[in-house]
């Protein structure tokens, strides 16, 4: 009887199952014709590891690659070259501490992601020589890297959209960040009101998203977390506005006349709507219309200011002429306020001026956690420099050893309730500082 030995394609192929992916990455990597002279071989790698998942790499598949990487030379990128790595599995396997079939998964996941390819022998050993003088390899049968040059573009647009991605992100989170900043101070804001039903309610929300953000949630889950947050901040404000009384038109305006004594502490600028998120640098509440000549011809003639409000009929309960604002002077609130008020003042040689004053107090007011609705509503009741005069205060307030002000942002609101009713006397509690340093 005649005897007849099949041999199967795996043990022809040398244990490599022949697949269209892999004739094709063959076929590429005998075309190679070197990477061009602006680009070098660790390019490549540091693209890879930059669009890590993005582009299909894991980090034991980037930590192979780089491992790989290594036992090639520029010389193997040129053209007439193969990057071929011939170390055996086993020692490969050996370095890493693992065993060779967890090397052979990592080999396979690379080629999936067109990365590298191979160049097997017939008994599928790996092995190769190079020449002692050029350092190019002679012959060589193992991991081919060439496949990674032609991923160059595909590695680029993969980097960009993981970029916008993370840009995008990141660009959430800080929102998120901002509206709980917001919220926080809306909520003491409404418990200085001693609106605690409406707070109450507000802390309930606000406790249910304030979630810890990872980096491992995805940009969906962080844009839903955001709308929860905008809608939170959005009722909560509209409900404060609401709740809040609003100033009368005589509180707000004087004649013309009166104007001439009080004009330096009022503003017509319209309040924000906090839409915008940026920093200070665009607020409307930075233009300043103060100039120091007009503070000091003020202060130096009260007396003719008061016959000048009789002669114009002004109210006597006027809202800035009640809270004494007139009486203090420009060095005065700068000797009454705190050391940390003055560090935020501008650091230059020319004279100080109530802007400069305004600039330092709009710089330190997210410290004291003072809203931007209550900063605002503060500047259109008493202006920018009555306004200031307020910070001043509350920022003493929170630094006095006795009876110390724990939540400054109620503390500012307060006093601009006291304001509207006729009860706030700043200029006595500038000299009562005053007085208090001098007896100190």
């Amino acid at each position: 009887m005649q005897h007849i030995e099949t041999i199967s394609l795996q043990s022809f192929s040398g244990g490599r199952r022949s697949t269209p992916e892999l004739r094709a990455s063959v076929q590429m990597a005998e075309s190679f014709e070197g990477l061009p002279q602006e680009v070098e071989r660790y390019d490549l790698l540091i693209l890879v590891k930059r669009a890590g998942k993005g582009a299909g790499f894991t980090s034991a598949m980037i930590e192979l690659l780089d491992y790989y990487m290594a036992f090639t030379r520029e010389c193997d990128w040129e053209e007439g070259a193969r990057p071929i790595v011939y170390q055996s599995v086993s020692k490969t396997a050996l370095d890493f501490g693992v065993s060779e079939r967890q090397i052979q998964k990592t080999e396979q996941a690379l080629f999936k992601a067109g990365a590298i390819t191979w160049n097997d022998s017939g008994n599928h050993r790996r092995y190769g020589q190079r020449n002692a003088k050029t350092g190019r390899i002679e012959y060589a049968f193992g991991v081919d890297l060439t496949p990674l040059a032609y991923l160059k573009k595909t590695l680029e647009q993969k980097l960009q959209e993981k970029e916008a991605h993370d840009q995008a992100w990141m660009n959430t989170k800080r929102k998120i960040s901002w509206y709980r900043a917001q919220l926080r101070a809306l909520i003491e804001e409404g418990q200085g009101a001693r609106m605690e039903e409406l707070t109450a309610r507000a802390q309930t929300t606000y406790d249910s998203i304030d979630r810890t953000i990872r980096t491992y949630m995805p940009l969906e889950a962080l844009e839903v977390l955001c709308a929860e947050h905008k809608a939170c901040h959005d009722e909560l404000q509209e409900a404060l506005k609401a709740a809040t009384p609003k100033a009368s038109t005589s509180d707000q305006k004087t004649s013309m006349d009166e104007q001439k004594f009080v004009r330096i502490y009022s503003t017509t600028q319209e309040l924000s709507d906090k839409s915008d998120t940026r920093s200070s640098e665009n607020n409307c509440f930075r233009e300043s219309v103060t100039r120091p000549s007009e503070v000091q011809s003020t202060v130096s003639a009260q007396g003719e200011q008061k016959d000048e409000e009789r002669a114009a009929g002004a109210a006597p309960d006027n809202v800035i002429s009640a809270t004494g604002l007139q009486h203090i002077t420009l060095k005065q609130a700068l000797n009454a306020a705190s050391g940390r008020f003055r560090e935020h003042l501008p650091l230059n040689s020319a004279a100080l001026s109530w802007s400069d004053m305004a600039e330092a107090a709009w710089k330190l007011r997210p410290e004291l956690h003072i809203s931007q609705q209550n900063w605002a509503e503060a500047c259109q009741l008493l202006g920018r420099t009555g306004a200031t005069v307020c910070l001043i205060l509350t920022d003493q307030a929170v630094q006095r050893e006795r009876d110390r002000v724990m939540k400054p942002g109620a503390y500012f609101r307060a006093m601009i309730n006291k304001a509207r009713v006729g009860e706030l006397h700043l200029h006595k509690s500038i000299f009562g500082i005053l007085k208090r340093e001098e007896l100190a």
